[in-house]
């Protein structure tokens, strides 16, 4: 019997070890440590290739776009520039509900720290590289309002050594108006229709890329560590020490919330905190700007542009476009649905949602928690049932994702004259 009730005794203080290790570090059992592992931006690969800009690896094209991403003349006025609304000291957004360029826009700006990784631009996923994104505000009437011609003038005069070092001889602009493209503008466009086929894709392929340049630029915008990945890799170490300092408990708490019963990972998932897809979450429509039909307008128009992965000015081959030829458009389900943001330095990129619809964290977790009915569409939301004390938790843990940027010190500058 002394032989069975040690033997038992044994079996017990075993399993008790085995329960013990399996929740270790903080309370986070071995699947909840995977989970913490994966959103850790130690998980992060280095940006995906681009194979649709051949440029945007080298070293000369970042310089040349880091110039132009701060060039004000770049626009209808001489006042706006990709900087002007990507605030590199407001993490590369403005903090408008809406974004102000020579005009009013109907969206709110993106950051774009990170965006290399995503295969879709904007908040409706119009555009399919960082290239393609960058071409299309300097065309928009509401943000930078210039046109291709005034475009490829500004390089010849202002940049045509470093252009021609990175993609070849610029063509022969003599004779071009000074205003001409496929824009808003009505004198603009006559003139660019009155242009022959050749010279307007001469002017286009040089238009296409100042995009690559300034992608080549962006690419090296990347998020930085934060409290959060500092907390991740101490639970994976089992340094309790290090966890308590890196997180209170209300934020580790939130954490749990955020991996568990808030469903936030659903879509929130991966080191960017965001699965780059689009979904209906039932946000109000915004006073003012028309009704916004989000993924439903912006599959179309990435099929249709003339800039995609596709597209003659890509330098990909038709195999590499995997993201664009087998998208769907034209479908019910896409009808207001906008990208998932990355969660990365959100505590700093207020106001939220597609429109700046929601001045605080609190508002958007409050949103979720009771999952309205759509204004268009069908919203995926179901209520979560959280407590004010929990939605506390997760506002507080949200706040721990804010790590700032990670790049060369010279990038979040003005280039030196």
């Amino acid at each position: 019997m002394r032989i069975c009730r040690w033997t038992v005794a044994t079996l017990l203080a075993l399993l008790a070890g085995v329960a013990i290790a399996a929740t270790s570090a903080g309370g986070w059992s071995k699947d909840e440590l995977a989970q913490l592992r994966e959103l850790s931006i130690a998980s992060l690969p280095p940006p995906p290739a681009d194979p649709s800009n051949r440029v945007a690896d080298d070293a000369r094209a970042a310089e040349l776009g880091h110039r132009l991403f701060f060039d004000q003349r770049l626009s209808a006025n001489g006042q706006v520039a990709c900087a002007t609304c990507h605030l590199p000291d407001r993490l590369f957004q403005d903090g408008t509900p809406l974004a102000k360029g020579v005009g009013t826009t109907d969206r709110r700006t993106m950051s774009i720290i990170g965006t290399a990784h995503s295969p879709w631009q904007f908040w409706d996923g119009r555009k399919d590289s960082q290239w393609a994104q960058a071409l299309g505000p300097l065309e928009s009437a509401v943000e930078h309002g210039g046109d291709r011609t005034q475009y490829a003038r500004l390089l010849a005069k202002e940049y045509r050594a470093e252009y021609e070092a990175i993609f070849g001889p610029l063509p022969d602009l003599a004779g071009l108006p000074a205003h001409a493209g496929p824009v808003q503008d009505a004198s603009a466009k006559a003139a660019w229709n009155a242009m022959t086929p050749q010279r307007r894709d001469a002017v286009s392929g040089v238009f296409a890329n100042l995009g690559k340049a300034v992608a080549a630029y962006e690419r090296r915008i990347e998020p930085a560590a934060s409290r959060f990945d500092r907390y991740v890799q101490a639970a994976l170490a089992g340094d309790a020490t290090t966890m308590r300092e890196a997180l209170t408990r209300d934020e580790a708490a939130g954490l749990k919330l955020f991996i568990g019963k808030a469903q936030c990972v659903q879509c929130h998932s991966g080191p960017l905190f965001t699965n780059h897809e689009f979904h209906n979450t039932g946000v109000p429509a915004a006073a003012g700007p028309p009704s916004d039909e989000g993924r439903l307008a912006g599959a179309k128009s990435v099929l249709q542009d003339e800039f995609n992965c596709l597209g003659r000015f890509s330098d990909a081959r038709a195999e590499q476009c995997g993201e664009l030829r087998f998208l769907a458009a034209g479908e019910a389900h896409q009808l207001r649905q906008f990208r998932v943001p990355s969660l990365r330095n959100v505590a700093g990129r207020g106001p939220y949602m597609h429109a700046g619809q929601f001045a605080t964290l609190r508002q958007v977790l409050e949103h979720y928690n009771r999952a309205p009915a759509a204004p268009r569409g069908h919203s995926e939301l179901a209520p979560l049932g959280l407590s004010a004390r929990e939605l506390d938790q997760l506002a507080a843990f949200l706040g721990t994702l804010g790590g700032g940027v990670s790049a060369d010190a010279r990038w979040l500058q003005p280039p030196a004259q």
